[in-house]
């Protein structure tokens, strides 16, 4: 028995890859798996290569593996585009329907199994997926009552029939296999698991049930990849809450229906990618210049333009920075992983009532459609905080003819007292050009400054925000400090285990706060390196710009970089960090 190893399907998209995936990490994860799952898809609804790549494992993991133990192939193009990253002794499991052929220099060992003949015998020829789980199981021992709670849950409602044949598809796809003669087949049976109960989800879900716990009862969007799942969860559990999703004609609606809602009071939000939030930029600073709450998802994806709307991109970052014509507060905080989603979608809607201003949760498609396994959440550690926000009922002084509520009143913090449309004396101004404490319009020289002054600053390096920087750093004085965000966390982890394997003295930091940019913490953790490494995938580097912005040391820090659509492996930062340590260069 194995305690961990990487199985790929493969095909053309729609053939039922994502359900093979999905049924087989389910029953995986309800026995007490550690999963993390990555699809490849094409940007089209039906056709074009796709696939899931899972690793499971007795033990956590955080990142896809390098290699691959078992393939499942729908068609030649799937062996022939994948084939390359199976193990020496690796095992592709093909549908002997279009002749499958090992590609030169591959040793795998090719079974050809006849997944589309017995899915039409059983009744119907898209079960092939279902034929080709029950072949998987066959490898890795895995019992078939673990998959009738799936397989029910899933299909029941089409009634107990179709349950009843996907059920006879998987176990005549195991039974095909178990009676195969086959020399030298590795033993890939799966050690027992600790059968512990964990949840198993994508990012965009986790953000979405976050929305929910932190009292968001509107979410106005535009559906574009890979932000849409936030958008269709919602759809389904808003309305149980008393809340709706407005699906609007674009993102400058859905921007400003956002701002106008938080501005009544409700909390809301809205998610899109780099296209969608590159017009939303002017709405953005509106929300600055009112200092109206407003939290905003950024899943990042393959640019510019329309760019690779279905891949691994880390490239808006300066974006999500800068982008706002003029001055304003602004946070933005990074998630590494599901589970950081959820709980950082709740400190976003607080921060963003709290500080008055926008906060954007910046993800990369690796985090919000990779599916992981997520230890049971702690609903303890939810809290509303809604700032300076007054309550309705106010008893708040009597105003005079002509005066108005001191909305954008000068304070100690730069925070003001916010009102609700309809409070009892409390009505003020509110306008996009600069103001006065009353939010009437104003020129003058001597209020511009104030007011500016006012709103930036309301932020400061320490913002509250649960561990700006996540730390791992063993070592007083390392050879290497690796810096990372987003969903490459995991992923320089492993490579830090590795390297430490290799009697390599390797620090991590994971920044998680891009603004207000975490730079005491982070440079604290630089000193105590030789070398600095920061891995992105971008072309430019855009964290390492940030970083010599605000730390400097840019002499001994390197940019690593990764820019093809494909998320990093472990192997990848592995071999850049023994590069850098031992050559000096990557």
């Amino acid at each position: 028995m194995i305690k961990q190893l990487s199985w790929k399907v493969g095909g053309q998209q729609g053939e039922g890859i994502d359900s093979a995936g999905e049924i087989l990490s389910t029953a995986l994860n309800r026995q007490g798996y550690h999963l993390y799952a990555y699809r490849h898809f094409s940007s089209r609804i039906k056709g074009g290569h796709s696939n899931t790549k899972l690793r499971m494992s007795t033990d956590p993991i955080g990142s896809i593996a390098d290699d691959l133990d078992i393939l499942v192939a729908f068609d030649q193009e799937t062996i022939d585009l994948n084939a390359h990253e199976l193990i020496k002794n690796g095992v592709i499991l093909a549908d002997e329907k279009f002749d499958p052929t090992l590609p030169e220099g591959i040793t795998a060992h090719l079974l050809a199994v006849p997944f589309t003949k017995i899915a039409e015998e059983v009744g119907m020829a898209q079960m092939k997926n279902m034929v080709a789980v029950g072949a998987s199981t066959a490898l890795l021992g895995l019992p078939l009552a673990a998959f009738r709670e799936v397989i029910e849950g899933r299909f029941l409602k089409k009634g107990q029939k179709v349950v009843d044949k996907n059920m006879e598809a998987i176990e005549r796809g195991r039974d095909y296999v178990k009676e195969l003669t086959i020399d030298d087949l590795p033993d890939f049976e799966l050690a027992v698991s600790d059968g512990q109960k964990r949840l198993y989800m994508i990012g965009n879900d986790a953000i979405a049930f976050g929305a929910v716990a932190a009292g968001a009862r509107l979410m106005a969007a535009y559906p574009i990849t890979p932000s849409s799942e936030i958008m269709e969860y919602l759809i389904r559990k808003l309305p149980e809450f008393g809340g709706t999703v407005v699906q609007t004609e674009d993102e400058l609606a859905a921007i400003t229906m956002t701002i106008g809602a938080n501005y009544g009071g409700v909390r809301a939000l809205t998610a899109s990618a780099g296209p969608g939030l590159s017009l939303m930029t002017e709405a953005i600073g509106l929300a600055g210049m009112t200092e109206t709450p407003c939290v905003i998802v950024d899943t990042q994806r393959g640019g510019p333009s329309t760019g690779l709307p279905t891949k691994q991109e880390q490239s808006d970052v300066l974006s999500m920075l800068y982008s706002t014509h003029g001055e304003i507060p602004k946070i933005v905080i990074a998630p590494s992983s599901a589970e950081e989603c959820f709980y950082d979608t709740i400190e976003a809607f607080n921060m963003a009532e709290k500080y008055q201003c926008p906060v954007i949760i910046l993800t990369d498609l690796a985090v919000s459609l990779g599916k992981q396994t997520v230890d049971p959440l702690s609903y303890d550690r939810v809290q509303i905080d809604r700032g300076k926000l007054l309550p309705f009922d106010a008893d708040l002084p009597q105003l005079g003819d002509s005066e108005l509520f001191p909305r954008y009143e000068l304070t100690e913090d730069g925070i003001s007292r916010r009102t609700l449309p309809g409070t009892k004396n409390g009505i003020h101004h509110v306008t996009g050009v600069e103001h006065s404490e009353t939010g009437r319009p104003s020129e003058s020289a001597e209020n511009r400054i104030n007011m500016m002054d006012k709103r930036l600053g309301k932020l400061s390096q320490d913002i509250g925000y649960t561990n700006p920087v996540a730390v791992d750093a063993p070592h007083e004085e390392a050879d290497l400090l690796v810096i990372g965000f987003n969903s490459t966390k995991g992923t320089i982890a492993e490579a830090r285990e590795r390297l430490e394997l290799d009697g390599l003295k390797v620090n991590q930091a994971h920044v998680r706060q891009l603004m207000p940019f975490p730079t005491d913490l982070l440079a604290e953790q630089m000193k105590n390196a030789k070398k600095v490494l920061v891995v992105e995938n971008n072309a430019t580097g855009q964290l390492t710009s940030l970083i010599k912005m605000n730390v400097g040391m840019a002499e001994k820090i390197e940019f690593y970089g990764k820019y093809d659509g494909n998320p990093f492996y472990p192997a990848e930062i592995t071999n850049a960090c023994k590069e850098l340590l031992v050559h000096g260069n990557i």
